[in-house]
C-alpha cells in the first residue's frame, strides 16, 4: 500500500511565473525544497539538478522519461531518486488550471549523503560480508511507504516554517530520510539476489519465507536458517530492511492473498487457511490494515470487471 504526501496548498494565480514547473523554493543550509506546478499540458520538458535529488508527487500526473528509458507513469504515493547532473524528460498529459501536477524536489548536499553512508558503513556494518551501504540508481522508482511519506512530509514542514532551528532539524530528517530509502532499495535488491546461504543470509531467508506462505514461520527458525542468534537476526532484519521479520511475513501473505481473491469463487475462510492465519477474522484485520479495505471489498472490485 502507497502512502501519500499530504497535500501542499497551490500558489495563487497572480504569483504564478510561469504555468508549466512553475517553482517555489525553500534553501537550507544542507539542502533545498523545491515545489513545482504545472497547470498547463505540455511534453518533454527538460529539468536538471547539480545535486542528488529526491522527488515525490503531491497531485496531477507526469510521465518520466529518466536514463534513456521507457517513461513511466509516475503518480501521487510514489518517489523518484535522481542523481547528480541527471537531465529528466517530464510529461503532463492531464495537466490543466482544474487538474494541476503538483511535486517536490528535494535537493540534498552531497557532503550529507557522504556523511550518512560512511557512518552506516562504519557502525551498523550489513550481513552480508562485502557489502556496503549505498543508494542504488537501478531502483529509483518506488512507492511511498509509511515511513518515507511522514519524514518527506516533516521536511516540507519544516523548510515551509520559519523556525530558527530548522537547519538542525531538517539535517537530522534527512539522515533519516536517507536511511529509510536504502532500506526500501535493500528490500527491492534483496528480494532478487536468489537464496544464496554463502552470499546473504538475510536473502536466503527471505527467499524460504515466499517459498513457504502457507506454513506459520516462526522467527526462531528463521534466524537458525540464518545462522544467527534470534536477537541478532531480529535485529539486522530490521536494520537492513526497514521492516521486521514479522511484519514482513504478513506483507508476503496479504500479497498472495491478493492474488487469491483476484481468482473466481475464491473464498476468504479457504485463503485465510491456505495461508497459515490462525483464524479468518485475524486474516481480515490484517489485510484491511495493510491495504486499507476488507478482502471481501477488495474482492469485489474483480467481481464488478
Amino acid at each position: 500500500m502507497q502512502h501519500k504526501l499530504n497535500l501542499v496548498g497551490l500558489s495563487k494565480e497572480a504569483s504564478l511565473q510561469t504555468l508549466i514547473e512553475n517553482r517555489t523554493a525553500y534553501t537550507l543550509e544542507r539542502c533545498e525544497l523545491n515545489i513545482f506546478e504545472t497547470y498547463s499540458e505540455s511534453y518533454k520538458v527538460p529539468l536538471t539538478f547539480n545535486d542528488f535529488v529526491i522527488t515525490s508527487m503531491l497531485r496531477g500526473k507526469k510521465v518520466m522519461h529518466l536514463f534513456d528509458e521507457i517513461g513511466f507513469d509516475y503518480l501521487p504515493g510514489e518517489t523518484v531518486i535522481i542523481p547528480p547532473s541527471q537531465t529528466m524528460q517530464i510529461d503532463f498529459p492531464e495537466a490543466s488550471g482544474q487538474t494541476p501536477a503538483q511535486c517536490i524536489a528535494l535537493a540534498i548536499d552531497n557532503d550529507q549523503i557522504k556523511q550518512t553512508i560512511r557512518y552506516l558503513n562504519e557502525y551498523f556494518p550489513k550481513a552480508a560480508t562485502g557489502q556496503q551501504w549505498s543508494l542504488n540508481f537501478d531502483e529509483y522508482h518506488f512507492y511511498n511507504n509509511e515511513e518515507i511519506a511522514f519524514l518527506i512530509n516533516k521536511i516540507i514542514r519544516i523548510c515551509a516554517e520559519g523556525s530558527k532551528e530548522k537547519d538542525v532539524l531538517a539535517d537530522l530528517t534527512l539522515k533519516e530520510l536517507l536511511v529509510r530509502i536504502m532500506q526500501t532499495q535493500n528490500l527491492k535488491i534483496i528480494d532478487k539476489t536468489g537464496a544464496d546461504m554463502n552470499r546473504n543470509p538475510l536473502a536466503y531467508v527471505i527467499g524460504y519465507i515466499k517459498a513457504n506462505l502457507s506454513e506459520k514461520i516462526s522467527i526462531n527458525s528463521l534466524s537458525s536458517k540464518a545462522c544467527m542468534s534470534k536477537a541478532t537476526f531480529y535485529r539486522l532484519f530490521k536494520r537492513e530492511l526497514g521492516i521486521s521479520p514479522n511484519d514482513f511475513i504478513l506483507t508476503e501473505k496479504i500479497k498472495r492473498a491478493k492474488q487469491m481473491l483476484a481468482r473466481p469463487g475464491s473464498k476468504i475462510s479457504a485463503i485465510s487457511y491456505d495461508l497459515g492465519f490462525s483464524d479468518a477474522n485475524y486474516f481480515i484485520r490484517v489485510f484491511k490494515k495493510l491495504e486499507g479495505i476488507t478482502p471481501g471489498s477488495y474482492q469485489m472490485q474483480f467481481s464488478r470487471l
